[in-house]
């Protein structure tokens, strides 16, 4: 039988994101993530949990995660859960279970700025794109004839001999 490891969470960071490296100088990041959840429960009232998950990312990944982000910030990792099973000082078998992200995406306004492009959207939101300005379209297109797209009647009649496939 497959096997299958895989784990997406959308969550806010529960600290800043501390990177270190490894004797051999590979880069990596421990954070945590907070995931709500709001559900209603049989008596009718709004009920919410919270899941904190531990994260570790690797490479160049880890040092974008704790070069862009902080404390509180919105982030969607993709990644495979990882179980870990040690000694404590104490002699009791201590177990732990985490998150190693492969990718990850920023969700929400950049680190230290309101003045983002995406900050007037809010958390999860893309902004929408300013149209170009008359003078941007000329230069692009200038030296090079603007295309427009074909016009289609799709209320045409088409026979199957006109079809490529």
């Amino acid at each position: 039988m497959a096997n299958y490891n895989r784990v997406f969470l959308m969550g806010n960071l529960t600290r800043d994101p501390q990177l270190r490296y490894t004797p051999s100088q590979q880069a990596v990041c421990d954070f945590g993530l907070a995931i709500n959840r709001k559900w209603k429960g049989p008596d009718g009232q709004m009920r919410e949990e919270v899941c904190f998950v531990d994260c570790t990312a690797w490479g160049r990944t880890a040092e974008n995660i704790q070069k862009y982000l902080t404390k509180g910030q919105p982030l969607f990792v993709e990644g495979r859960l990882h179980f870990h099973s040690w000694d404590g000082p104490d002699g009791k078998k201590r177990s732990k279970l985490d998150v190693v992200v492969n990718q990850f995406q920023f969700i929400g306004a950049p680190k230290g700025g309101a003045g983002g492009p995406n900050a007037a959207a809010g958390p999860g939101r893309a902004a929408p794109t300013p149209a170009p300005s008359p003078d941007a379209k000329r230069q692009e297109t200038s030296g090079a004839e603007e295309q427009k797209p074909p016009d289609y009647d799709f209320n045409q009649e088409v026979d199957d001999d006109t079809i490529p496939f």
